[in-house]
């Protein structure tokens, strides 16, 4: 978590330290800078998910090219859930909440969004993980049983990150 963050208030200009030391405003820069550091992770997580969505189009493409079409199907089912959750993410709204909109956020809720964020990182590997298994599993039995780890794999991704407003409005 403080690795993007740092590196968010590291790259501070002078205006902005300056400002800092201005009573009440450094909360608000402090809130700027975690929503910035939120909007970079998650920009970090989709590039992920979209490098593993490549992985499985590509075993999609090489089912078809070897004429074994059976599993194409299955695999889009994967896909579609990665793309959904890429999508997902891209669209979310930041760890952060303006002045005048409906739900503030305050520090500590900022704080949780973004560790929140930050696991699910792990998630990536998860899918690697799978993806890495259907292609040990061609021309195995294990295949179908490789497939269904994959899609469920990839649907707890997105269940995960849907209760991820749970997390910002829990008090």
């Amino acid at each position: 978590m403080s690795d993007l963050f740092e590196k968010v208030t590291g790259d501070q200009d002078v205006f902005k330290r300056i400002a800092s030391k201005i009573p009440g405003f450094s909360g608000y820069v402090e809130r700027q800078n975690r929503r910035a550091a939120d909007k970079l992770l998650r920009e970090t997580l989709a590039d992920r998910f979209e490098e593993l969505y490549q992985r499985i189009s590509a075993v999609q493409a090489d089912f078809v090219s070897q004429g074994d079409i059976a599993y194409v199907d299955d695999l889009e089912k994967a896909a579609l859930k990665v793309r959904t959750f890429i999508d997902k993410v891209r669209r979310a709204s930041y760890g952060y909440s303006g002045f005048f909109d409906a739900v503030k956020i305050n520090e500590e809720e900022l704080a949780r969004v973004y560790q929140y964020d930050s696991a699910m990182l792990d998630f990536a590997e998860s899918v690697n993980r799978a993806i890495d298994n259907v292609e040990a599993s061609v021309d195995s039995d294990g295949l179908p049983a490789a497939i269904r780890n994959l899609v469920s794999t990839a649907q707890e991704c997105l269940d995960v990150f849907n209760r991820r407003d749970e997390v910002m409005t829990q008090g």
